[in-house]
């Protein structure tokens, strides 16, 4: 086999997933992660479609399980936490709708997948790649730390603003598709009996202020929950780094706000996990260039509101894995396969995203929201087969070969 060796930035959820099958079919494999250890924070993230069959070949179904947050679905609230309009998982089937049935936090996901690679994946946390020259036998790394080493492959797995994107196609601007508004997530504390909902406050626009939606969703340990916070607005100036600016942007945006908001954004200053981002899609005409490939969200992110990027991570790692196996090594088939294979998924979750736009989370008025929630209070009386099938239709659009017989082990 050629080009055994490969270097992944990135230990969220697509590289680790990664690491597991190449080790697999006998490549070495180094997994390099800017944070200090597996990452935390993050929202809660569905297996839908076909990632399914992937997280059950990879033999981590029980594990997730095992971490289930226990949300049965979604409920909008009034400002007296009554609820106006509900979405059950049993209504959309086990990967559509906004909910499906196995919901993780991605920390937790992320923890299971690094949990099943350690002993056979070498991972560099606390460090990055700063720079990369490839040339027809290999690729040069310096790392943030100093250190310089030699790789036959590297991967950029590595998020949205993917460092390794940035050093070898190029800077964030030409990729980014700007969606127009932000997301911010937190652990936090609550009182509310959510009972397994994931309960949804929307406030229209007026008054100067944009539309609006702050969430909380429910964890498995009782009195705990994320909140999530949603924000049309044009781009902001800000310091990426200055996680104290970003906290009071959020404050300022749902300043005055009732039902839950005063609660949760009375514990926004001690969330350890805080995060907050402009929601874009990611968009690069060609995942690879010379012996680097992006996988998941730093090629192909969809939305970080569409509810399919966990499923592009788990299934495009897969394939790349597989691809590489069956080509034994051989990156330039290699990534031409597995951008085939990929690419009509890739696209029909960008549509999706496109089409469901803000999903009613920051309408312009109120008779939006009265639109929107007489439509989900109609779903359960619709024959199932109009139900949630976009999004079945798109977490199903790639078929999975089996590179089972590759396998060294």
């Amino acid at each position: 086999m050629k080009n055994r060796s490969v270097l992944i930035s990135g230990a969220g959820i697509g590289g680790p997933t990664l690491a597991y099958w190449l080790q697999r079919y006998g490549f070495d494999v180094t997994v390099v992660e800017r944070a200090a250890g597996p990452r935390t924070g993050g929202h809660a993230v569905d297996i839908r479609g076909t990632a399914r069959e992937v997280a059950e070949r990879t033999g981590i179904v029980p594990a997730v399980r095992a971490a289930h947050t226990g949300a049965r679905g979604m409920a909008f609230v009034d400002e007296d936490n009554k609820r106006v309009a509900t979405l059950g998982t049993d209504v959309f089937g086990d990967s559509g709708g906004p909910v499906a049935e196995l919901p993780v936090l991605r920390t937790d996901l992320a923890r299971i997948l690094y949990e099943a690679t350690r002993d056979d994946v070498e991972y560099l946390f606390g460090d990055t790649v700063v720079a990369a020259e490839q040339n027809d036998v290999g690729i040069q790394v310096r790392f943030e730390s100093g250190a310089a080493r030699r790789f036959d492959l590297l991967v950029g797995a590595d998020g949205v603003r993917s460092t390794v994107r940035g050093l070898v196609f190029g800077p964030d601007e030409k990729y980014l598709r700007d969606l127009g508004c932000y997301v911010s997530l937190f652990s936090t504390t609550t009182t509310l009996a959510h009972d397994g909902w994931q309960l949804m406050h929307t406030m229209p626009a007026g008054g100067g202020r944009p539309g609006r939606t702050a969430a909380v969703y429910p964890r498995a340990e009782p009195g705990t929950a994320l909140a999530g916070f949603f924000l049309r607005s044009a781009p902001l100036r800000y310091d990426r780094r200055d996680v104290d600016e970003q906290k009071r942007i959020v404050a300022r945006a749902f300043e005055g706000d009732g039902w839950e908001v005063p609660h949760l954004l009375a514990t926004i200053g001690d969330a350890s996990d805080f995060y907050f981002d402009r929601v874009v899609q990611v968009e690069v005409d060609g995942w690879s260039r010379g012996r680097t490939v992006l996988l998941g969200d730093a090629g192909y992110c969809a939305s970080p509101m569409s509810g399919i990027g966990t499923s592009l991570a788990l299934v495009g790692a897969y394939v790349l894995a597989g691809e590489l196996a069956a080509a034994a090594g051989d990156h330039r088939q290699a990534y031409a396969a597995y951008e085939l294979r990929m690419r009509e998924f890739v696209d029909r979750a960008h549509e999706f995203a496109r089409r469901s736009g803000d999903n009613g989370l920051m309408p312009d008025s109120r008779a939006q929201i009265r639109m929107r929630n007489l439509s989900i209070r109609l779903l359960p009386y619709l024959p199932r087969t109009l139900v949630g099938r976009g999004m079945e239709r798109v977490a199903n659009a790639v078929k999975l070969p089996d590179y089972t017989a590759l396998a060294h082990r």
